[in-house]
């Protein structure tokens, strides 16, 4: 007799190759996570980088206010500044296109800022460092200096 003939075990054969293909490649991910660096993960963020002190304005008045740039905005820190003072910004390579003033609340009242316009801004009493940005209309390309003005709190001993 004649041997019958054998079913097609393709499909069969097919379907236990993709498995076996996705259970290798499901086994693999998990270790070639640990070789990605980790920006490639939205979830994970770098340590972000502390911010160098650029030159951007030459300060006359007082040698403690710093200038980092805070994307393409340049700010002026006068964290540092307490009670009443006073200084006068030039540009050295011609004004940056943003200009904002970095804060440490309390330790002044008012923030003036005189360049082609006047601009007042009131002080935090309390809180984290507070970030002040100029109007863009404040200052001109042709203003050769914008002056600031700290005065101290009202009712502060400082």
């Amino acid at each position: 007799m004649l041997n019958p003939p054998v079913a097609d075990q393709g499909p069969r054969k097919h379907r236990a190759l993709r498995l076996g293909i996705a259970a290798a490649l499901l086994c693999t991910l998990p270790g070639c996570a640990m070789h990605w660096p980790t920006v490639h993960w939205p979830w994970t963020h770098r340590t972000p980088v502390a911010a160098q002190p650029v030159s951007e304005l030459s300060v006359e008045g007082d040698e403690r206010i710093l200038q980092y740039w805070n994307r393409n905005a340049l700010q002026v820190d006068l964290t540092g500044m307490t009670g009443e003072g006073s200084a006068v910004l030039r540009p050295t390579h011609g004004w940056p296109v943003r200009l904002e003033f970095k804060v440490q609340p309390g330790s002044f009242g008012q923030l003036e800022v005189v360049g082609s316009q006047r601009a007042v801004f009131d002080v935090p009493v309390q809180g984290k460092p507070t970030v002040l940005p100029l109007a863009p209309g404040s200052y001109a390309l042709d203003t050769p200096q914008i002056v600031i003005r700290w005065t101290a709190a009202a009712g502060s001993e400082r």
